[in-house]
């Protein structure tokens, strides 16, 4: 009988796969270019995916992994000092989406395992992931498109659930030096054992199949909208935000980095052109400074929970 590690790894293989295989269907232009990676010390590998200068997307990345390792970094173990010492595996499938029309929001998405280990008690595990959505002229539509798919996915597992998971990812996703969040949120989770391995992995699941639904509709909506010169310069500008997010909070990028990572693959979620602008203030009234509207946490299915 299949291992839990070997159980929720063949899925995330799978999830790999359908992922890629349906986003190149939506951009009908360029295919992901995989490059598998084992690490040096022989402790696991994965297959980095990358999409380039497509016809939708400029850049996008699909990322499996699945490594061990004999101690957990500081960034697990920070807020779970039990941990310390044991050994480790975690498998996992990230991926970042940077389109290049800038009506097509940025997208992450992410649906990871741990599994510690210390000889002679019981393995300690846990899931986490979630996906959150990054708009450079947002729309109502979408917005709202994107947490209902959030919403009735969490649906079956209680009604909480989503609350609970959408407030975490408002809170994640907060950029504090910039007083923003990131865009429009959606769904976090981490340390999810307490419903038992089965449900637990059955909500990783769901997630992870849920990501396409949430997002594809809003890519076809989008991507064949005119733009030019001003949307596309705000669109640079503004990816330097998750660039800094990225590098100053993410809590997989610095697990990554501390835990001996393949770096080409943990940097894969940035973009490839940003732009930074001292002192940039959008005009007042236009659509651009419309964004900081949507730069703060809002219930945008209120209508249906009147």
């Amino acid at each position: 009988m299949p291992s839990r590690v070997e159980r929720v790894d063949a899925f995330l293989r799978d999830l790999q796969d359908r992922i890629c295989a349906a986003l190149e269907h939506v951009d009908g232009r360029a295919r992901f270019v995989e490059d598998a990676w084992t690490r040096p010390d022989g402790r696991g590998g994965g297959r980095t995916r990358v999409l380039k200068h497509g016809a939708v997307f400029e850049q996008g990345g699909v990322n499996y992994s699945c490594v061990t390792g004999d101690k957990l970094p500081p960034s697990a173990t920070a807020h779970r000092p039990e941990l310390a010492g044991r050994s480790w595996v975690a498998t996992g499938v990230s991926l970042v989406i940077h389109p290049e029309n800038p009506y097509v929001p940025t997208s992450h998405a992410n649906v990871r395992y741990f599994e510690a280990d210390k000889g002679g008690e019981e393995p300690v595990w846990w899931f986490g992931g979630g996906f959150d959505l990054t708009p450079f002229y947002a729309f109502d539509e979408d917005c709202v498109h994107w947490h209902t798919v959030a919403r009735d996915l969490c649906a079956p597992f209680g009604d909480d659930v989503y609350p609970k998971y959408k407030k975490w990812c408002d809170e994640y996703f907060h950029l504090k030096h910039r007083h923003e969040t990131r865009g429009i949120g959606g769904l976090f989770f981490d340390d999810l054992n307490e419903w038992g391995f089965e449900r637990c992995f059955a909500f990783l699941q769901a997630v992870g199949n849920g990501f396409l639904d949430a997002y594809l509709p809003i890519v076809e909506r989008r991507k064949d909208m005119p733009y030019g010169e001003r949307e596309r310069e705000f669109q640079l500008y503004r990816r330097g935000r998750y660039v800094e997010f990225n590098l100053v909070y993410d809590r997989g990028t610095l697990f990554g980095l501390q835990s001996g990572g393949r770096t080409e693959s943990i940097l894969m979620s940035l973009p490839p052109r940003l732009r930074y602008e001292y002192g940039y203030a959008p005009e007042p009234g236009s659509a651009e400074a419309r964004l900081t509207e949507y730069l703060t946490p809002r219930d945008w299915l209120w209508r249906e929970n009147a």
